[in-house]
Order: structure tokens, then sequence, then C-alpha cells
């Protein structure tokens, strides 16, 4: 059976468009790691896991992404949905017109 480009041509659009929205949607992917509440050296770590999961202190809880670079935490004790901004090595989470959390985010050493 021969080539035919006038047919491949919309495949491999469709193909384009479906790879544009996996990756577009693997980039709130930065977020997983472990990252410390500034604000002094006791600061609380929140540590982040590709599985959905999250653990704030010692407090286990899940993540989930919403639109509008939405963030839904849920934990034993409270729900909240936060306005996330990363810029490099720092995080924001802001309650829409309430408090602001500010992170740094820690690497791990290699060993």
């Amino acid at each position: 059976m021969p080539f035919n480009s006038s047919q491949s041509k919309p495949r491999l659009r469709i193909i384009a468009i479906v790879l544009a929205f996996a990756i577009a949607g693997c980039g709130s992917s930065t977020i997983v790691g472990k990252w410390r509440l500034m604000g002094g050296s006791n600061a609380i770590l929140w540590e982040f896991s590709a599985n959905g999961a999250v653990l704030i202190g010692d407090v286990r809880g899940r993540y989930k992404f919403g639109d509008q670079d939405r963030i839904k935490i849920e934990t034993p004790f409270a729900t909240t949905v936060y306005q996330m901004t990363i810029s490099g090595e720092r995080m924001t989470l802001q309650e829409p017109g309430g408090s602001k959390l500010e992170f740094t985010r820690i690497r791990e050493t290699q060993r």
C-alpha cells in the first residue's frame, strides 16, 4: 500500500495536538519534591510526591491540580484551594483573598 501524504497530514495534526496537551499537563510536575516554608530555620517542610500525596510536617494529605494554576490540598484537618505560582526555586501558594505561603525548594544532595 503506497504512502499517501494527504491522508497522513490530519493524523499528524491530531498526534501533535495530543502531545501538546500531554506536555502541558506535565508542567505542574515541577512541584514534586521538598519545599521549606519561608520564615525561619525550623519552618515546616512540605513534600509533594508524583502520585498526588503531600506530607506537611508529619500530616499526610493529597493534592490535585485545578484550572488556572490552582491546587487543592486535602488533609484530615482541612481542604484548601490555593493559587499557585512557581518561579525557579520559589513557590507561592495564596488563598483567594487570603493568606500567602512562600516556599523555597530543598535540593537533595547527591551522595
